[in-house]
């Protein structure tokens, strides 16, 4: 897909719980078996293989918790045949046992399965949803190298609101990165109409106090018409770039979201807002105008855009991803590579164990002479 890169955060294979469920039944069975040969009789250790299919029912399938069950059946009459208690009344109450928690368990298993299924439908159309909603963004536009990436957080996870975008105008190339507060359909209808909004105001709006405006007027009458909830809680952190043709410049407002990084003359730098500016559907509230920053941007300067997945991204110790340590070996990377690098170092730094979905967009000025 041309300027989109998907990713699971898993990249390595993981031991992950499951599979130590899927050994623990037969561990049961092999336990129990050593116990109840090794112990005096009377301590009747055979009644914890019921607990065998029970467990089998976490992780297997139908079929594959009825053959447990068979498994701790067969072996409990083989133990009583051993030990010559095949006649005893115990025996056949610890027989029923396992056959009836079995029988539960396959039911349980079914029900699990059925849920899964469920899930698997549901996330697939939530996938799909986020790649409608995030069309794939060109390699080029004018003089500016662009590449993007949106990564999950897990399979379980809700479809979230982070978004991204970038257009070429007659004002120059114009970059969007933005993040709805909270997840499920809201956060993608609002996120719809953030992007829908952006994509036909860039070509027409003269500066990006009056394209924020403009979205924020799209974004204010759609949250008023969306069912339930409260209008302001659905607002959405979000930074406009412009990068202008004909000056080695580039132009920002940063309406509440984290401060871009500029990678410029071997150096990395986050670009903090001189002035705060209301998140989107906030600027009616507060009452504030949009400010615009202006930072040097020349041939083979670098800009990173993300949402707040990648800097709270933590590790064992609970320590944030320290995003400006991290890309700082990278500076010469093209934003493909870049995004790579950053994709698998957040892996590696989270060990797998991503907490939020992150978007991420890098654009990089090209010299004049590549659009020739």
């Amino acid at each position: 897909m041309t300027g989109q890169r998907r990713s699971a955060p898993h990249a390595r294979k993981r031991i992950v719980p499951s599979d130590y469920v899927n050994l623990m039944p037969f561990a049961i069975i092999l336990l129990t078996a050593l116990l109840d040969l090794t112990t005096p009789l009377d301590l009747q250790f055979d009644r914890l293989l019921s607990a065998a299919p029970a467990l089998a029912a976490c992780a297997w399938s139908v079929r594959g918790t009825l053959a447990i069950g068979l498994l701790s059946l067969v072996t409990n009459v083989g133990l009583a045949a051993a030990q010559g208690l095949l006649e005893r009344p115990g025996h056949f109450f610890t027989v029923g046992a396992i056959a009836a928690v079995t029988l539960a368990a396959a039911v349980a298993s079914g029900a699990r399965q059925k849920r899964e299924r469920t899930l698997a439908d549901v996330r697939s159309v939530a996938e799909t949803a986020q790649r409608v909603l995030l069309r794939p963004v060109p390699h080029r536009l004018g003089q500016v190298s662009i590449d993007t990436f949106y990564m999950a957080a897990a399979a379980e996870a809700q479809i979230g609101g982070d978004l991204y975008e970038a257009v070429r105008t007659a004002h120059g190339v114009r970059l969007l990165i933005g993040d709805v507060r909270g997840k499920g359909l809201h956060a993608v209808e609002a996120a719809a109409v953030m992007l829908g909004a952006f994509r036909e105001a860039a070509h027409d709006e003269p500066d990006l106090p009056h394209l924020a405006r403009r979205v924020e007027t799209s974004m204010s009458r759609a949250a008023a018409q969306m069912p339930g909830g409260d209008v302001a809680e659905r607002f959405v952190t979000a930074v406009f770039v412009e990068v202008p043709d004909d000056e080695p410049t580039v132009r920002l407002v940063n309406c509440g979201h984290p401060p871009p990084l500029l990678l410029h003359d071997g150096q990395v730098c986050e670009l903090e807002p001189s002035a705060p500016s209301p998140p989107i559907n906030l600027g009616m509230l507060v009452d504030d105008d949009y400010h615009v920053d202006v930072a040097p941007f020349t041939a083979g300067d670098q800009l990173i855009l993300y949402t707040d997945g990648v800097t709270e991204t933590r590790d064992s110790s609970g320590s944030f991803y320290p995003l400006t340590e991290r890309v700082r070996p990278w500076i010469a990377a093209a934003p493909g590579e870049l995004l790579d690098r950053l994709r698998q170092d957040l892996i590696v730094y989270s060990d797998g164990a991503l907490h939020d979905d992150i978007a991420a967009l890098a654009a990089r000025r090209l010299p004049e002479t590549a659009g020739r």
